[in-house]
């Protein structure tokens, strides 16, 4: 997953230590991140696509919303699709 995070973090218009205290790095080590002197480990790179790409917070997630989420999408795929189509419906309004 190619990304320029210092244009990500320029544009949500946060401070280094904001932006990346968010997914639990110092601003001295995103600092490094953006000067492209150490590499950014995939699991940060997904922690900053959530927060920041699709717009997660991380604090509102918790392991019984992943395991329901998982059943829907393979028990109950019909419910899970059902539920997607409304949800996005009512985010629309």
């Amino acid at each position: 997953m190619k990304m320029d995070v210092r244009l990500l973090r320029e544009f949500s218009g946060l401070t280094q230590t904001e932006f990346w205290g968010r997914v639990g790095v110092s601003q001295s080590g995103g600092a490094r991140h953006e000067m492209g002197e150490r590499r950014i480990p995939k699991p940060v790179l997904q922690l900053l696509r959530l927060v920041y790409i699709e717009k997660i917070d991380l604090d509102k997630i918790k392991r019984e919303d992943v395991e329901v989420i998982a059943y829907l999408k393979s028990e109950r795929k019909d419910l899970y699709k059902q539920l997607k189509k409304e949800s996005a419906a009512h985010h629309r309004k």
